[in-house]
């Protein structure tokens, strides 16, 4: 089973970017789907973006225009790219990865937006 590690987070000013990254322990099965997920304090985890089984990239709507996903399959990572960051983008953010057998989940990154 792969292991996921998350890098990146930080403490940022409103309108500061920062870039996420998840990187997998082993090679992942080539059906599967990738995604960001947050937790900010007292609430769920939510959806962020991620790459379906077939390819597509889904973004929530609230970081639409702000915030874009991508992946380097040679290098096993997943990354966020998050531009425009609001206090509401607080939360530890985390990275998913489902196959046909497994459903793995990392330990999580930081994310604060603060002045």
């Amino acid at each position: 089973q792969v292991h996921l590690v998350e890098s990146g987070g930080g403490l940022v000013q409103p309108g500061a970017s920062l870039r996420l990254s998840c990187v997998a322990s082993a090679s992942i099965p080539g059906l599967n789907s990738m995604a960001w997920y947050r937790q900010a304090p007292g609430k769920q985890r939510e959806f962020v973006a991620g790459f379906t089984s077939g390819g597509d990239i889904n973004y929530a709507n609230s970081v639409k225009g702000r915030f874009a996903t991508s992946r380097d399959n040679a290098k096993n990572t997943l990354y966020l790219q998050m531009n425009s960051l609001k206090p509401e983008d607080t939360a530890v953010y985390y990275c998913r990865v489902t196959t046909l057998d497994y459903n793995v989940w990392g330990q999580g990154t930081q994310v604060t937006v603060s002045s």
